[in-house]
C-alpha cells in the first residue's frame, strides 16, 4: 500500500457535485492498494498514520499526532499512486490491485483508523470520480509505502 498523508487545516471530497466528506484540522490520506497487499499492510499503515507526530506543539515542534490535536482523517482511494512511468509518457497501472481486492483493503484500513482514533474516519467514494479540496497546512506531506518500512 502507498499513502500520501497531508496535514490539512481543512479538506473535503465531493462526488457529482455533492460533498461526501469534510473535515477541519487533520489528515487527508490518499491511499493506493497494490496487487499482493494484505490486511497486515492496512493494520501497519493505519497505526503509522495515526501515530505520525506531524502537528506542532506549543513550541512549534512537530511533536503531536492527529489524536493529540483532536483532528480528523479523510481517506481517499488513489490507484494512481501505483503508476508505472518508466517507459513512455502514458502511465501503466498494472501494479494497482483489482477493484474487488482494493476496495476491501481500502475500507479495512479506514475502519482501523476509526478504531484507533475512536471516532469515524471519513472517506471518499471508491471507484468514483472525486473532487478533493484541501488546504495543506505547512505544507506537510508525507509518503509511505508499506513495502519500504525503513
Amino acid at each position: 500500500m502507498r499513502a500520501i498523508i497531508q496535514r490539512v487545516s481543512k479538506a473535503s471530497v465531493s462526488v457529482d457535485g455533492a460533498e461526501s466528506a469534510k473535515i477541519g484540522r487533520g489528515l487527508l490520506v490518499l491511499l493506493g492498494v497494490e496487487s499482493g497487499d494484505q490486511q497486515e499492510d492496512g493494520l501497519w499503515l493505519a497505526a503509522k498514520i495515526c501515530a505520525l507526530r506531524i502537528f506542532s506543539d506549543e513550541d512549534g515542534k512537530m511533536n503531536l499526532d492527529v489524536q493529540m490535536v483532536g483532528g480528523d482523517v479523510i481517506v481517499v482511494s488513489q490507484f494512481t499512486l501505483h503508476a508505472k512511468t518508466k517507459k513512455g509518457t502514458r502511465p501503466s497501472f498494472i501494479r494497482a490491485a483489482q477493484p474487488d481486492i482494493a476496495v476491501s483493503l481500502y475500507e479495512f484500513t479506514a475502519k482501523k483508523i476509526s478504531e484507533i482514533l475512536e471516532k469515524p474516519c471519513q472517506t471518499g467514494e471508491f471507484g468514483k470520480h472525486m473532487e478533493v479540496e484541501l488546504i495543506n497546512d505547512g505544507p506537510v506531506t508525507i509518503f509511505i509505502d508499506t513495502k519500504q518500512k525503513d
